[in-house]
């Protein structure tokens, strides 16, 4: 019964063909593209290294053991919050002695103000109970010891007292001059109290952690890195004959990743490494771009040898899914059959396309939206019509 039943669609099926119902339509030449020669987008791809804008290395000022450390790599902080505390019991103790020192020097310059104001208001040289006497009363000899002892040269009332002057005021300038020592000292180990304590110059990030908790350190030793990353850049050594085709301000494609996005030159270093015969150029990526410092990423900078040309381009929608190797089927006209073909690829393009360096030619026609999987043999379902009343 089902062998009749077959043969009966079969002889209604070429009924329905030699009638002109049933017609076969042109569908089939939409699933084939032909590849075409496009004007060539040729870059080079460059590699590089996602960089804060600005980085900093925290170091310490003076030796001691650290106290604490305000997070791990990856923590945030806002700019004026402390980063590492330095022990300072040593500090303080010398501050405790620099203020002493300061209070005893202000009051050793309090009393010889007040000596050379007496030498001013009642100079010794001139003072009735150190004169000589001779028996006589002290009055005589203001008007008689003394005139007569400066008269015969023995003495010199004048210079006694200028000398005794110029000795009270020297004490004031010695008392004054240990006065600033001591202020100086006090504001010195005030500065380094302040080193104690490493503070985060600008909203950023820690980056790099060079100490823990309880490490002992010595002056100049890194700290952290901590670095501004609301805005990050991609550092590349670029070779110098790539140098010349950038300017400053000018936009580039960037892909990080899977993600692609735009770079802006923002810095070329003015002086080259005189061994590797590169140059360093930062960019300045888009802001809110998803990557993070260390990350690799690739610059596409425009290619001076290969301006001008053409390449080779096919939908990327043509490329078989699902094969390890990029591939496509190419129609073979005299068989009426298509042929698996193994591709190299170069860069994307526009409109959807993909550069082919090898493996197809301009003018062939190859599956469009092939399924996946799909092997040579392999040809377009043919979709029928009706047609007539």
């Amino acid at each position: 019964m089902k062998i009749v039943t077959i043969k009966l669609n079969v002889f209604i099926w070429g009924f329905l063909m030699s009638f002109g119902l049933l017609l076969p339509t042109v569908s089939m030449a939409a699933n084939f593209v032909t590849v075409q020669s496009s004007p060539s987008n040729s870059r080079t791809v460059l590699g590089s290294t996602v960089i804060p804008y600005k980085t900093v290395i925290l170091t310490a000022q003076f030796p001691g053991r650290i106290m604490s450390i305000a997070g791990n790599v990856g923590a945030k902080f806002k700019a004026g919050a402390v980063l590492v505390k330095i022990n300072d019991d040593a500090l303080k103790a010398k501050k405790g002695m620099l203020e002493a020192q300061l209070e005893s020097a202000q009051a050793a310059l309090k009393n010889s103000q007040l000596q050379y104001n007496r030498e001013m208001i009642s100079p010794r040289s001139k003072n009735i109970g150190s004169m000589p006497g001779m028996g006589m009363p002290s009055m005589m000899d203001i008007y008689f010891t003394r005139p007569f002892a400066d008269a015969m040269g023995t003495t010199d009332t004048d210079y006694n007292r200028y000398t005794d002057l110029m000795n009270s005021a020297t004490g004031v300038t010695q008392a004054k001059t240990q006065v600033m020592q001591a202020m100086a000292q006090l504001k010195e180990i005030n500065a380094t109290l302040k080193n104690a304590s490493s503070i985060a110059p600008f909203e950023g990030m820690i980056l790099k952690k060079m100490v823990e908790e309880g490490d002992t350190v010595q002056p100049g030793q890194p700290l952290l890195t901590f670095g501004f990353i609301k805005y990050l850049r991609a550092k590349a050594d670029v070779p110098e004959i790539l140098v010349s085709s950038l300017r400053k301000g000018m936009i580039i494609p960037v892909k990080i990743g899977d993600r692609k996005s735009q770079a802006r030159v923002a810095q070329i270093h003015p002086i080259a490494d005189a061994v590797r015969h590169t140059v360093v150029v930062k960019f300045d990526l888009k802001t809110g771009i998803n990557a993070s410092p260390g990350m690799y990423a690739e610059l596409f900078l425009p290619d001076t040898n290969g301006a001008g040309g053409s390449v080779v381009t096919i939908p990327k929608t043509a490329l078989i899914k699902g094969r390890s190797l990029p591939s496509v089927l190419v129609l073979d006209e005299a068989n009426n059959t298509t042929v698996l073909r193994l591709l190299r690829l170069g860069l994307d393009q526009e409109n959807g396309r993909v550069q082919v360096i090898t493996g197809v030619k301009v003018g062939e026609k190859i599956v469009d939206n092939p399924p996946s999987g799909a092997l040579s043999g392999w040809m377009p379902k043919v979709s029928y019509s009706k047609q007539g009343g």
